[in-house]
C-alpha cells in the first residue's frame, strides 16, 4: 500500500452494496479500499488497528444505526472523513448527516468516478457537504434552530466580536466547500494562518465546526450561499 493512497473503509448491511463500492473505486489508483463491514460497532473495537482516512457509511439501515455509527467514527478516529451514502435524497437526511458531522452526503445513484472525486476532495479536507446546504437553505435554517437549541438561543445570536474583512472573506469560500489548502492558494497566505482564522472565525460565532459557522453566518447575514 502507497503512502499516498487514501485509505477507505466501506459500512453497509448489505454485502452485494459494498461490493458494488469497492469495484467502482479499483480503478483509481490513489484509492484504497482497507476494509468493509455491516454497520456494527464491532468492527469499532479493531479499526483503530489501522484507521481509515474516509469511511463511507450507508445510512439507509434501520433505526439510524448508520448515522448513529458515523459519529461513534467521529468520536473514534477524530481525523476521519465520513461520507455518507443513501436511497432517500431528502432534507431530513441531509440535516441528519450534517448533524452527525460527516463531510460529504451523497444518493446512491452517484457514479463511480464523482464518488471517487469526493473521496479525494474530502481526505483532502474539503467539505462538500456545505455545498449541498447550499442548494437547499431551508436544511441551514433547521441546523441553526438545533445549534440555539443546544448552545442557547443568546448565545448564538450574540458576536463575542465582529468579524474581520479577511474573516469574512476566508468564511465565504468555507461555505463553497474549499479545503484550507485550497483557500490558502486563492488569497496568497499560508495554510497555517488560515487554520489561525477559523479558530477565530468559530470562537467569534460560538460555533463548534466548520458548519455550524458557516451556518450562523449566513442566518446572522454574514456571508451568502448565493
Amino acid at each position: 500500500m502507497s503512502k499516498d493512497e487514501i485509505k477507505v473503509f466501506i459500512f453497509s448491511e448489505q454485502p452485494i452494496f459494498r461490493q458494488g463500492i469497492i469495484n467502482a473505486l479499483a480503478d483509481n489508483e490513489d484509492i484504497q479500499i482497507i476494509g468493509q463491514a455491516g454497520v456494527s460497532d464491532k468492527v469499532l473495537l479493531t479499526i483503530e488497528v489501522l484507521p481509515p482516512e474516509v469511511a463511507i457509511v450507508d445510512i439507509d439501515a434501520p433505526e439510524a444505526s448508520g448515522l448513529n455509527l458515523a459519529s461513534r467514527l467521529k468520536q473514534l478516529i477524530p481525523s476521519v472523513r465520513v461520507i455518507t451514502l443513501t436511497s432517500n435524497a431528502s432534507d431530513e437526511q441531509l440535516f441528519q448527516s450534517l448533524s452527525h458531522q460527516a463531510s460529504a452526503h451523497l444518493s446512491k445513484e452517484v457514479t463511480g468516478d464523482t464518488l471517487a472525486n469526493v473521496v479525494r476532495r474530502v481526505a483532502s479536507g474539503d467539505y462538500p457537504i456545505n455545498e449541498s446546504v447550499g442548494r437547499r437553505p431551508q436544511v441551514a435554517g433547521k441546523i441553526l434552530k438545533q445549534f440555539q437549541g443546544i448552545s442557547g438561543k443568546k448565545e448564538a445570536e450574540t458576536l463575542v466580536a465582529p468579524l474581520t474583512n479577511r474573516e469574512v472573506e476566508i468564511l465565504n469560500y468555507v461555505a463553497q466547500g474549499y479545503a484550507n489548502k485550497q483557500i490558502a492558494a486563492e488569497i496568497s497566505i499560508s495554510e497555517q494562518t488560515i487554520k489561525n482564522h477559523i479558530t477565530s472565525i468559530m470562537a467569534k460565532l460560538n460555533a463548534n465546526a466548520r458548519t455550524q459557522a458557516v451556518v450562523i453566518a449566513v442566518k446572522k447575514g454574514l456571508i451568502s450561499l448565493s
